[in-house]
């Protein structure tokens, strides 16, 4: 029962290091795209993965039509397609009103989680889960009353952070069916795979593969940095995780995610810190705390 202790911490932990990008980030995007960085981190991480999991890619033919699907979901969708959907809106809407609407990523899942997994949720998932939510939202919003939150023509960024927030749900969920029949490892390698190869149709269609070309010396390094922390060794602990969590409860424990982008802000790029902010990190992980012994539970009653 230990794994099933630490599987949500685990996923927490790799959410925690999502974050550490922040400050190499602001640096890349200077002079680059985000699509370009994004695409020069998987060209890196897929070297990895050929190198240290071949062994692993060949349970790809495990795989059925619905296991296929699930790849292509994770990949194009959950690693590619949402982060360019959520980086567009921005464009539209205040970035207070993109953030918000990825608070419904949870939600999301939790549906998908029990439609396509069957999971089972009982009173105690549903009290800690809305305690969760609640700590992550005061660590995004602090003064509760989201600043600059208006909705004016902004439905296609709005449609733009809801379909992102509705990937990123569901590549937990389609994570947590391949890892049925496949390894973490395997998972981790082919969402890399897949997703490179989504990449590189983008940067194609957009004429951006030159830039990839004019990326100084110091830019590969920013890159190596985050393919390999943030990216490769992230996942790996993810998917790690994933195999003795719920989704329902993976999801949850992904939004260890905002309270690290706070704490490196802090950190490194002198953003503040506010007391409510320390008090909704502190709900959020008392209530993670809590859906590790829920994940226990489901995991004997199953």
């Amino acid at each position: 029962m230990n794994n099933y202790r630490t599987g949500p911490w685990l996923v927490a932990l790799a959410a925690f290091l999502w974050a550490i990008d922040a400050p190499f980030r602001k640096y890349l995007t200077a002079d680059l795209s985000s699509t370009t960085i994004v695409f020069m981190e998987h060209i890196l991480i897929v070297i990895i993965v050929l190198v240290g999991l071949r062994p692993y890619l060949k349970e790809f033919k495990k795989l059925n039509w619905r296991g296929w699907l699930a790849i292509a979901f994770i990949g194009f969708g959950g690693s590619a397609l949402a982060t360019v959907l959520f980086t567009q809106s921005f464009h539209y809407v205040n970035p207070s009103v993109a953030i918000l609407l990825q608070k419904i990523q949870p939600l999301v899942a939790i549906l998908l989680a029990v439609i396509f997994l069957h999971e089972r949720l009982n009173k105690k998932f549903w009290i800690w889960a809305l305690l969760a939510l609640a700590g992550a939202y005061i660590v995004s919003f602090p003064e509760i009353s989201p600043q600059g939150l208006s909705f004016a023509g902004g439905t296609t960024g709005v449609l733009l952070a809801l379909g992102a927030a509705g990937l990123w749900g569901g590549a937990t969920v389609f994570g947590r069916y391949l890892l049925r029949d496949l390894t973490w490892q395997a998972i981790t390698a082919l969402r890399f795979i897949s997703a490179l190869i989504f990449l590189l149709v983008i940067q194609v269609y957009y004429g951006r593969l030159a830039e990839v070309g004019a990326a100084s010396g110091q830019d590969w390094i920013f890159v190596f940095i985050v393919a390999i922390v943030a990216g490769f060794v992230s996942l790996l602990i993810y998917y790690r995780g994933l195999k003795y969590t719920s989704a329902s409860i993976a999801t949850l424990a992904e939004l260890t995610f905002p309270m690290a982008a706070v704490v490196i802000n802090w950190i490194f790029l002198d953003a503040s810190l506010t007391f409510m902010q320390i008090i909704g990190s502190v709900v959020l992980l008392l209530a993670i705390t809590k859906l590790s012994w829920v994940n226990i539970n489901t995991a004997k009653e199953a």
